[in-house]
């Protein structure tokens, strides 16, 4: 097997299973949360026992290993001298987002479900809508820089890895996981909100890799 296909099938996997993960994510941000909202008393509690556990095993197995293909994939990239700005922030934001699921959303989801006794369900099932709102916020920006790195002419593959941009970048990416951990929603509570919060982060951090 020559290197160059071995590149290909670790891109191949993570972009297949980012698409599991990510599918999975909007899933429950776009239409699993509006139907729990609207469901009777017996469909809420049928989907609560055996749609959304099978729902969270697709989607925290999707992350885990989008994150391991993309560490290999990262691993390759600085290996070739492809590593740039766009690289950097999107594995950011992609790392923060599988923290959040196997660290934040699914132990809370596991309480706010009933699959595990103790706790209190409501503040367990808002803090995992804060962080599954937090990992969508990222969703936008996180695939731009992915596909920026190696297919953007004059700020991907080749540029200069570094500078102001990149670090006031990365200062807004933690400081909206710090907000996503122990803030408020915000503009993030509703779908479009957070649909438009994601496209305008994404704009925003264009803005700044671009010229600063």
């Amino acid at each position: 097997m020559t290197m160059e296909f071995l590149n290909l099938l670790i891109r191949w996997g993570h972009v297949l299973f980012g698409i599991t993960w990510i599918g999975m994510l909007y899933y429950f941000n776009f239409v699993q949360g509006g139907y729990f909202k609207q469901a009777s008393p017996e469909g809420l509690a049928d989907a609560k026992e055996k749609l959304a556990p099978s729902a969270l095993w697709w989607f925290r197995w999707g992350a885990m290993f989008t994150f391991i293909t993309g560490v290999i994939l990262l691993g390759m990239v600085h290996g070739y001298g492809q590593l740039n700005n766009y690289i950097i922030v999107g594995a950011a934001m992609g790392t923060l987002m599988a923290a959040n699921v196997w660290m934040v959303i699914w132990p809370a989801q596991k309480i706010a479900l009933g699959i595990e006794e103790g706790g209190d369900k409501a503040a367990a099932g808002a803090k995992a809508l804060l962080a599954s709102r937090t990992n969508t916020l990222f969703s936008a920006p996180m695939l731009f820089g992915m596909f920026a790195g190696p297919h953007y002419p004059g700020y991907g593959y080749g540029t200069a890895v570094g500078g102001n941009g990149l670090w006031i970048a990365l200062g807004i990416v933690l400081l909206l996981e710090i907000n996503g951990l122990r803030g408020k929603q915000g503009p993030i509570t509703t779908v479009k909100g957070v649909i438009t919060s994601s496209l305008a982060l994404t704009a925003i951090l264009i803005g700044i890799l671009n010229t600063l």
